[in-house]
């Protein structure tokens, strides 16, 4: 019976792969499906399932076409429509086996709607918001036949110089691990094989954050325990949470490329964290192991990274050209060829391609006519996002929120750069249907005021800079330079402020500073916009700072002059309108910090996770013999976790259940917030645990919840965390993950320095 099945299975998928995947479903299990499709293909076409090719000039159109046909290629990205993607699925089912192709990009934030970037995202502290924005994603990107998106990227970060700062959701473990798991689920969806949901490839595998210097590319140097206790969760979140794919570092780990990395990829990845889905080198990576030195050519850079465990090559041509030879030589077992062509096999499996190839390509009648249009983009989704994404850091004299009178002066480069307001990374977003921060505030005032304008400054004047940004991205104008002299431009907006009754400056960084490649030394705001705002305090009118950026900036300067400072980040398709809600008070800042802002780069690495030690400086006490910088404040300018609001929140002291619990026991810590100002608000409660004295040095506080409550004026809440044993672990000198008896202290409040505390006892 088994063998007269496996006979009409064979037949089946030759004639028709819908058909094959229904009998395969109704029959037998995925793994007698993709074994009995393992088993009657060539070498050369498994071979040509691990390649993953990038549309672009590397190969035309039609070789690609002709390589999917001879069944040479698993998968294309960076081709994004329909019409683009249809004739190489028509490729493949005119191949010997009909093996479907995948479609993949790099939705990260946002598809066609663009939302905040990661760090802006991640500010909003807001799980509902940021499911909404990968959910979005993930339809928009499947009406346009993308089966997989490279992301959610979960890298830690902690220091802002590395340009990728933008992309991830900041400097703290279960922040971004709770994000990973709902940027998964979004992404995903309940079945991850419907039509309007997108495989999850999880990256960069791992560590990237941790490149030295903050410079991109470079090597990471970490010991185990600071790997296993702060910068691995997140991904083994994303993990949990059903990601089919795993996108690996392009970085070294304590010497051995993470390409090439047995430990990382088949100890850690396969065998501990028990993963069986599908891994994706980054682009070029295979041979970049003979640059990292740990090949001699290509061919050894094939055969390291197959042995290590890397299914597809991403736009590498090595595996084509070399893996056939080491087969033949015996230096590859075909075994781990079959090993690595069932995971791509079983990822389209799961993706419904093999029930239906064109299952998110649909029919060529029913195309949009126009793939831009209007129609396609998902507004109020986008807006709604990233007004909870943004963070108000200063409000002197309650100058926000705006009155909608007068004459306001919008002032700066950023404030009509529709480019730049969607962050990098913008996958199929178009600039021309992208809100600037100008047309927002004309739009939210209508006849009420007057608005003028003027850009005040370049983003910079530095024109190695400038030739830089112009190439990171496409090779195509990034940054357009004013050529008149900087004081006329001054002078310009000078005029244009002189008789309004207030200044909005929109400052920052263009997109592209905030970039893959784009590592920075400094963290100021860019000379020319320096110059700008120090002639715009001078006028003595109200000055609100505006800031897009992709890292946390150093700002002292610009908290010393601005009477307030809102940070957007790069917010989206509607960042234009949803800044203008906030400016105006038609929406409540909300927003909590996801990292530390440092006050020179100096500080750097800042984050607020730090561990105990032996000599900590003391604010208000001689820091003399104490670790500080005798130079400068050593406190954050603000700190994790920080936000204002139009209205004020308290915190009461915190209550604790019980002061003792054994293990395997809960506790309840709880706070009554009220909201004692005039507005409507919301807030973010965080919870924060401090391990008081334990078998190596713990951090001063580590964030293990929060909640993110509505209030109305004048209204109390109770607030109640439950903490658990597994609250209190830790991965101990053993790489043990467990709890230690002793004291440990529970902080409640509203940012991780404004807190309250208990303490209770681990019997």
């Amino acid at each position: 019976m088994k063998k007269l099945y496996l006979l009409g299975l064979a037949t089946a998928l030759a004639c028709s792969p819908a058909l094959a995947a229904d009998q395969a479903t109704a029959g037998s299990s995925k793994d007698a499906f993709i074994t009995d499709l393992l088993g009657r293909m060539t070498l050369d076409e498994k071979i040509g399932q691990l390649r993953l090719i990038s549309i672009g000039p590397e190969m035309t159109h039609e070789q690609i076409a002709k390589e999917i046909a001879a069944g040479h290629i698993g998968g294309t990205f960076n081709s994004v429509t329909r019409p683009e993607n249809r004739p190489m699925q028509d490729a493949a089912m005119n191949s010997r086996l009909k093996i479907p192709m995948f479609f993949a990009y790099d939705v990260i934030h946002g598809h066609r709607t663009i939302f905040p970037i990661g760090l802006g995202l991640a500010s909003s502290w807001d799980m509902d918001a940021i499911g909404l924005s990968a959910r979005t994603a993930a339809r928009e990107a499947a009406a346009d036949s993308l089966d997989m998106t490279f992301g959610p990227m979960v890298d830690i970060s902690r220091d802002p110089r590395w340009g990728r700062s933008s992309e991830g959701f900041g400097e703290d473990t279960y922040l971004v691990s709770r994000i990973a798991k709902v940027m998964v689920q979004g992404y995903q969806g309940k079945d991850v094989s419907a039509p309007d949901s997108i495989m999850a490839a999880v990256k960069h595998f791992a560590l990237y954050g941790g490149v030295e210097g903050g410079r991109d590319y470079n090597t990471v140097d970490m010991s185990p325990n600071r790997m296993y206790q702060d910068y691995l969760p997140p991904y083994r979140a994303a993990l949990d949470a059903g990601a089919g794919g795993v996108m690996v570092a392009l970085n070294s780990i304590n010497g051995v490329p993470a390409t090439s990395n047995t430990w990382l990829m088949q100890d850690l990845l396969r065998r501990d964290w028990g993963f069986k889905g599908l891994t994706v080198s980054d682009h070029g990576a295979i041979l970049e192991l003979v640059k990292h030195g740990v090949a001699r050519d290509g061919r050894e850079a094939a055969k390291l990274a197959i042995h290590a465990g890397i299914d597809l090559s991403m736009n590498d041509m090595v595996y084509g050209a070399e893996l056939p030879g080491l087969v033949k030589s015996g230096e590859v077992p075909e075994a781990e060829i079959d090993n690595a062509v069932r995971e791509v096999l079983s990822a389209k499996y799961d993706m419904g391609l093999f029930a239906d190839p064109y299952r998110r390509l649909g029919k060529a009648a029913e195309d949009p006519a126009d793939t831009n249009a209007e129609s396609r983009l998902h507004r109020e989704e986008s807006r709604s996002v990233a007004r909870r994404s943004m963070v108000l850091l200063k409000n002197a004299g309650n100058t926000l929120p705006l009155k909608k009178a007068g004459t306001i002066a919008v002032i700066g480069p950023l404030a009509d750069a529709p480019i730049d307001m969607m962050g990098s990374w913008s996958a199929a977003g178009q600039p021309t249907q992208s809100v600037t921060l100008l047309r927002g505030i004309r739009e939210a005032v209508g006849n009420q005021a007057q608005v003028v304008y003027a850009k005040g400054a370049n983003v910079t004047n530095d024109r190695n800079s400038v030739a830089f940004l112009n190439r990171i991205i496409f090779d195509r104008t990034e940054v357009e330079i004013d050529p008149r002299p900087a004081q006329e431009m001054i002078d310009e907006a000078l005029k244009a402020a002189a008789n309004a009754d207030v200044i909005v400056a929109a400052v920052g960084e263009s997109r592209g500073m905030s970039h893959e490649s784009a590592s920075r030394t400094t963290l100021e705001i860019p000379p020319p916009q320096r110059a700008l705002l120090t002639a715009l305090r001078a006028t003595g009118k109200p000055l609100v700072l505006v800031l897009m950026n992709g890292r946390p900036l150093s700002l002292v300067r610009e908290n010393e002059e601005a009477d307030a400072m809102l940070e957007t980040w790069f917010s989206g398709t509607e960042g234009g309108h949803a800044i203008a809600d906030l400016l105006f008070g038609d929406y409540n800042p909300s927003g909590k910090l996801p990292v530390t802002f440092p006050r020179s780069v100096g500080q750097v690495p800042m984050y607020y996770s730090h561990l105990t030690i032996g000599r900590p400086f003391t604010p208000g006490k001689a820091g003399n013999y104490t670790s500080q910088y005798f130079d400068e404040d050593t406190s954050p300018l603000f700190p994790f976790g920080y936000g204002l609001s139009y209205t004020t929140f308290d915190v009461s002291d915190v209550r604790l259940s019980a002061d003792r619990i054994k293990r395997g026991d809960t506790l309840k810590a709880s706070v009554t917030v009220r909201n004692s100002g005039k507005r409507d608000g919301e807030t973010v409660v965080q919870l924060y645990l401090h391990d008081v004295t334990a078998s190596m040095a713990r951090p001063i506080k580590e964030l293990k919840n929060f909640q993110k409550v509505f209030l109305k004026a004048g209204e109390r809440k109770e607030v109640t965390f439950t903490l658990s044993e597994d609250d209190l672990k830790f991965y101990n000198i053993k790489l043990e993950y467990a709890a230690e008896p002793g004291d440990f202290d529970v902080q409640i409040g509203l940012d991780s320095q404004d807190v309250k505390q208990a303490r209770f006892e681990l019997l």
